[in-house]
Order: C-alpha cells, then sequence, then structure tokens
C-alpha cells in the first residue's frame, strides 16, 4: 500500500559541513522538470552515467533550493542563494550526496513500498 504522506510545505535539511537548505516538496513535477533541464544540458552524447545523474542532482537542487544556511564565499561572508552558488555547491560531492539521499529519501521510500 502507498503511503500519500510525502511534505506539501518547504522544509529545511541539514546537509553536512554546518550547510542546511530549505526545500520545495519533491514533486513528480520538479523531479521531471530537473530530469528534463539535465537531458537539455547533457545531450545525448555523453556516455558517463555519473556526469548525467550529478547533472540531475544539480538541476533539481536548483529548482528545490529557496534558502540556505552556512553557505559563504572565500572570504567566509554569507552569500545569497543563486544558480551558481547552488552549482559550486553541488560540485562538493559530500554535499551532493547528502542532498540527493536527503532530499530524495521519501520518494525512494514511496518507490520501495509499491513493491510491498
Amino acid at each position: 500500500m502507498l503511503k500519500l504522506n510525502l511534505k506539501r510545505e518547504p522544509y529545511w535539511l541539514d546537509l553536512n559541513h554546518g550547510v542546511r537548505v530549505k526545500v520545495k516538496p519533491a514533486t513528480t513535477a520538479l523531479v521531471m522538470a530537473a530530469r528534463h533541464a539535465a537531458s537539455v544540458i547533457d545531450g545525448k552524447d555523453h556516455a558517463a552515467a555519473g556526469q548525467r545523474t550529478a547533472t540531475l542532482i544539480t538541476e533539481l537542487a536548483k529548482l528545490a533550493v529557496l534558502a540556505w544556511e552556512g553557505v559563504g564565499d572565500e572570504k567566509g561572508k554569507a552569500t545569497p542563494v543563486t544558480s551558481e552558488g547552488i552549482e559550486a555547491l553541488m560540485e562538493l560531492w559530500p554535499v551532493a550526496d547528502a542532498f540527493e539521499r536527503e532530499y530524495l529519501a521519501a520518494l525512494y521510500l514511496l518507490d520501495a513500498e509499491k513493491n510491498v
């Protein structure tokens, strides 16, 4: 049985290294938009699935992240959320990995429940 208990309002995710991000709920529309954006950027000639996954996670973060804490410039000054800043943040493997796990966890559980 599928449980329809996904979050409906923005919420905070604690990633790591003192970084928190406030995100929109992971809806089908948002995930599909990120997939489309990643496919447009990557095209069909990339052989590396890892690059496509990294691009998908970055595009998903660009669509989902509304605010952040613990992100600053090279001098340690807090910076506003920008598309370029999100790209830079997702270039950090531990942060991107935590974002994928935490943000998509409910969807992964939902996918697993369908097999019960």
